[in-house]
């Protein structure tokens, strides 16, 4: 069976799934992918990380942390909109949201 990520059209789709875009430094845990698509219906962002977490426990252990907050270092946007200014892990999300995950980047 193929990745249900790979060749998923954008615009228009008729497969809807919610769709996780990982950076490079998560992809080995999601077997190389540089996108995971969720085919369940979740109503928030903390329900589609638990359906990610049962395909790829190992992206979700470098997102979330022990007491399932997320983790500092981590920056999460649901379509667009950092979730930090949303509702958090409570955000919603519909059947055919993006999720991108990013590093905190700091320099000095």
């Amino acid at each position: 069976m193929s990745d249900p990520g790979r060749g998923r059209e954008r615009a228009g789709a008729a497969t809807a799934g919610i769709t996780f875009e990982l950076p490079g430094a998560l992809q080995p845990y999601a077997g190389g992918s540089t996108e995971v698509v969720i085919d369940r219906s979740c109503a928030t962002l903390a329900e589609a990380i638990s359906a990610l977490a049962e395909r790829s426990p190992g992206v979700v252990d470098r997102m979330i942390d022990e007491l399932g907050a997320v983790r500092p270092h981590v920056n999460i946007f649901v379509d667009g909109e950092s979730i930090r200014f949303l509702a958090g892990l409570d955000t919603p999300v519909t059947e055919r949201s993006t999720i991108v995950v990013v590093p905190a980047v700091s320099g000095g």
